[in-house]
């Protein structure tokens, strides 16, 4: 039983053994693939976001938030309205957001950006500086994109 076994074991890693390199090719990551002109625009316009997020630039957003639109916060979740105002009187103020990485995924009349930031805040009069995995939906709604929900998952780092 023993020889069995062995000689199983021998004729596996004879037959595997030429294709290893090509099984090492298939699971290798593909290249990064070039953003296609939708993709591209929810990125430039997450990061105008940002901007006029650090500018508090209130009339701006509003324009950009749907009205149906959702905020998830560390602190709690709110709409558009709360957002705006929140932003408008100083309740946040998003200093600044450095960008790790940026994706964007289209689908049909709806964009979904997710990134890795560091957000630069100020929070109830309060300096903070966190690490989050934002996620940003889109929905486009006459002929212009509309941000419909903003989420902020607070990334968890050594010593946090």
């Amino acid at each position: 039983m023993k020889r069995i076994v062995l000689t199983f074991v021998a004729l596996t890693l004879v037959t595997l053994a030429p294709t290893a390199p090509a099984a090492a090719q298939a699971t290798a990551p593909p290249a990064a693939a070039a953003h296609t002109k939708a993709e591209q625009e929810v990125l430039d316009l997450s990061r105008a976001k940002w901007r006029w997020m650090a500018e508090k630039q209130a009339d701006t957003l509003a324009a950009l938030f749907h009205e149906e639109a959702v905020f998830v916060h560390m602190g709690g979740a709110w709409g558009r309205k709360q957002e705006v105002d929140i932003i408008r009187g100083g309740g946040i103020h998003y200093k600044h957001a450095e960008i790790f990485e940026a994706s964007a995924h289209v689908i049909g009349a709806t964009a979904v950006v997710l990134q890795r930031i560091r957000l630069d805040a100020v929070v109830g009069g309060n300096e903070v500086s966190n690490p989050f995995f934002v996620t940003e939906t889109y929905v486009q709604q006459g002929g212009a994109w509309k941000l419909a929900a903003l989420a902020f998952t607070r990334q968890v780092t050594p010593g946090s």
